[in-house]
C-alpha cells in the first residue's frame, strides 16, 4: 500500500483484519498523537504505554469498532480516554482535568531559534506567557482547533463535553488573548530599541 492512501481505505482495511493497514495508521499519527499525549503532563513512557495500549486494544477489537469519518479525530479522542484512565489509576486524577503543557513542539521551536528574527522569539515567548495564563480546558480546545485542525464537534466529542462549551472555550480563549496581545507590540519594540 503506497502512503498516498486515504485514511477511510486503511480504516476498513484494518477493521478486515490487515495488520499492514494498522501498521501504517500506527506510522501515520504516532508523533501527532504522542505530541498531544505529551501536552497532559505525564511522564513520555506513560504516554508511549497509552499509544501502544490503544493500538493493542484496536487490533483486538477490529471486529466491533465502527467506521469512522476521521482516523485522527478517533484516534485523538481514544487516546485522550487512555490517558485519563491511566491517570485514574495512577491517583494522579482528582475531580479535575489534567495540567495542560504550553510548549510549543520541539519542531517548532527548533525551526523557530534557526530561522525567525529576534523580534518572533519575543512573539512565542509572549504567546506561551499568555496561553499559561489560560484554564487548562481553553488550552486543550485550543491545542485541538489550530494544532490538530479538528471541527468544533470533533474537539466537543474529544473532550468530552457539549459543542456550546467548546465553543465557549475557544471564544474565552481568543478573547483573553487578543485583549492582552495589544499590549505585546510595544513591550517589544521597548525590548529591541533599549
Amino acid at each position: 500500500m503506497a502512503s498516498s492512501v486515504q485514511d477511510h481505505v486503511l480504516w476498513k482495511s484494518y477493521r478486515e483484519g490487515d495488520k499492514q493497514a494498522l501498521g501504517m495508521i500506527v506510522e501515520r499519527y504516532y508523533r501527532t498523537l504522542r505530541r498531544y499525549g505529551l501536552k497532559f503532563m505525564i511522564d513520555e513512557a506513560a504516554v508511549e504505554d497509552c499509544i501502544q495500549d490503544l493500538f493493542l486494544q484496536l487490533w483486538q477489537n477490529r471486529l466491533q469498532i465502527n467506521d469512522t469519518c476521521s482516523v485522527k479525530h478517533y484516534l485523538l479522542k481514544s487516546l485522550r480516554s487512555h490517558i485519563i484512565q491511566f491517570l485514574r489509576i495512577e491517583n494522579h486524577f482528582t475531580h479535575q482535568e489534567p495540567d495542560w503543557d504550553t510548549a510549543l513542539p520541539k519542531e517548532i521551536d527548533v525551526e523557530t531559534l534557526l530561522i525567525q528574527e529576534e523580534v518572533a522569539l519575543f512573539q512565542i515567548n509572549e504567546l506561551k506567557r499568555q496561553l499559561d495564563t489560560l484554564p487548562a480546558r481553553e488550552r486543550e480546545a485550543l491545542y485541538l482547533k489550530y494544532y490538530e485542525n479538528l471541527s468544533v464537534a470533533e474537539i466537543a466529542e474529544t473532550m468530552n463535553v457539549n459543542r456550546q462549551s467548546v465553543s465557549n472555550f475557544l471564544q474565552k480563549a481568543l478573547a483573553k488573548l487578543r485583549s492582552r496581545w495589544l499590549v505585546a507590540p510595544l513591550y517589544w519594540l521597548i525590548c529591541i530599541f533599549f
